[in-house]
């Protein structure tokens, strides 16, 4: 059983934390309170990719922080990283699977509660879920399902399940009513001018939501 915490997971964005950086705004993060972190970037190309997601791991050794690589699994493999996520547009569960090999995290995006019923948890360690609401972050994302459709494909959904889209702290108590595991932020934490106090206003309203 792969021991992994979905409450606080962070989705680096290139242009959001340009300011101060990726690997920064990361580091940041996860002293605030972030306990994923994934590194998205379209347009890097696998060596860009591997080049920051090993600056990544070695910022995030010994905070108990995992790193997640999105959609490259190349670069995942060449990193070392905690886990894969891939969409439904990438390669199919089964190939990740059998490329990363039975070790590493497996998260897969769902939209729609025959997407998420569909999961093998065979393969799929986690599914994320959404987008709750429209996002900028993610000019291609589809149809906003908000909190009633966030907790039908949770429900749906064989494995774990991370909410994603436009999320922010006042979306918390929401989030972990539908059933989720934690959320997956953006903007909320990237090119904010306090990444850590922004992450730690997150993190205090998980504890309450947990409580």
């Amino acid at each position: 059983m792969k021991a992994f915490d979905l409450s606080l997971y962070l989705v680096l964005d290139p242009d959001l934390c340009a300011g101060i950086g990726m690997v920064e705004t990361a580091r940041l993060a996860v002293a605030g309170g972030a306990t994923m972190v994934q590194l998205r970037d379209k347009h890097a190309g696998t060596a860009g990719m591997i080049e920051t997601g090993r600056a990544l791991k070695q910022a995030l050794v010994g905070t108990g922080a995992l790193l997640v690589v999105n959609d490259d699994v190349e670069a995942a493999i060449a990193i070392g990283a905690d886990g894969l996520h891939i969409g439904q547009e990438d390669m199919d569960a089964r190939t990740a699977r059998t490329m990363i090999g039975p070790a590493m995290i497996l998260g897969l995006s769902v939209e729609t509660a025959a997407l998420a019923a569909a999961v093998d948890p065979d393969l799929v360690d986690y599914t994320g879920v959404g987008p709750v609401f429209a996002t900028p972050t993610k000019a291609d994302h589809k149809q906003p399902i908000g909190f009633d459709g966030l907790a039908m494909l949770v429900k749906a959904s064989p494995v774990p399940s991370v909410a994603i889209g436009g999320l922010k702290a006042d979306h918390v108590a929401q989030v972990f009513a539908a059933g989720a595991k934690g959320l997956a932020v953006v903007s909320a934490i990237c090119g904010t001018p306090d990444p850590e106090a922004a992450t730690r206003r997150i993190a205090a309203e998980i504890r309450k939501a947990r409580a």
